[in-house]
């Protein structure tokens, strides 16, 4: 498997002076998803849990509904300018053909297209609409939740540049975590554990991300029909717009014992011996 850290001489300056010395960064290769040897997408990412991505990726672009849809997943391997063997292709096979080249991805924050056309292909997708029910969360514990990732995030230690994403039980443990350069990639990699754990539709657990609740990061929470989205930064108004509408818990600012919830917030409960305040 490729290396998920690489070493490069910095020249690191400070108030006491300057110093040559190696440092820890986290790799970024391109990853090719193919199916049935045709290219299909190919994302930047951090080596590592390549297949849970692309079962992550297929169900939140709409392809697959449950992990039995991929009936194999190989790798096409070659080797990089050092002689190193690569795994950087990805080619699947699906239960049932899809016409690869005509398929055509949910819009991201970089597309043109206007808000009401992105909420209507996501609820036109998705095949696990979020039930009433969902996770009920105390406060408390859903303030804990980012520093339970954080505390798991190995990779983010030694090198300070990966995304996290982990995926937990509304008493606070966490199911699985993982780190990618892309906060997409990340999010994709614990959906697609889940989907391989017959965990999907995932109603009852709370996806909890490091950096911000954008559009398309909700809009992989719906795919999978998770309960609850905690952000540690803030949320875009559209990302905001498509919780509200899917019916997901949306927070954001998840840092100490505040957090902003926006959407669905009946699902988050006020610990015992926490006063309210009026603003």
């Amino acid at each position: 498997m490729s290396r998920v850290t690489a070493r490069r001489r910095t020249r690191r300056i400070s108030p006491s002076g300057e110093i040559q010395r190696p440092d820890t960064l986290a790799v970024e290769e391109p990853l090719e998803i193919r199916i049935g040897g045709q290219s299909l997408a190919v994302t930047m990412r951090t080596p590592g849990n390549d297949v849970d991505l692309v079962h992550g990726f297929l169900l939140s672009e709409g392809m697959i509904g449950v992990a039995e849809e991929i009936t194999a997943a190989r790798y096409c391997t070659g080797t990089d300018d050092d002689g190193r063997q690569t795994y950087n292709v990805l080619d699947l096979t699906l239960r049932t053909a899809v016409p690869v080249r005509t398929r055509g991805f949910l819009s991201t924050g970089a597309c043109g297209l206007c808000g009401k056309t992105a909420l209507d292909e996501v609820r036109t997708l998705s095949r696990y609409p979020i039930a009433e029910g969902g996770p009920v969360v105390d406060t408390q514990v859903l303030a804990g939740m980012p520093d339970t990732l954080r505390s798991k995030q190995s990779l983010f230690e030694a090198t300070g540049g990966l995304h996290a994403a982990g995926l937990f039980t509304p008493d606070g443990t966490a199911l699985a975590v993982r780190e990618d350069i892309g906060r997409h990639n990340a999010v994709d990699k614990v959906i697609g554990w889940a989907l391989r754990q017959n965990r999907v539709p995932a109603r009852d657990l709370v996806l909890i991300v490091s950096g911000r609740a954008s559009f398309e990061l909700v809009q992989k929470a719906v795919m999978a029909g998770i309960g609850m989205l905690g952000a540690v930064s803030a949320p875009s108004s559209l990302a905001v717009d498509l919780a509200a509408e899917a019916g997901l818990t949306l927070a954001g600012f998840l840092r100490g014992e505040t957090m902003n919830v926006y959407t669905h917030g009946g699902r988050i409960t006020a610990s015992p011996n926490r006063k309210p305040r009026l603003a």
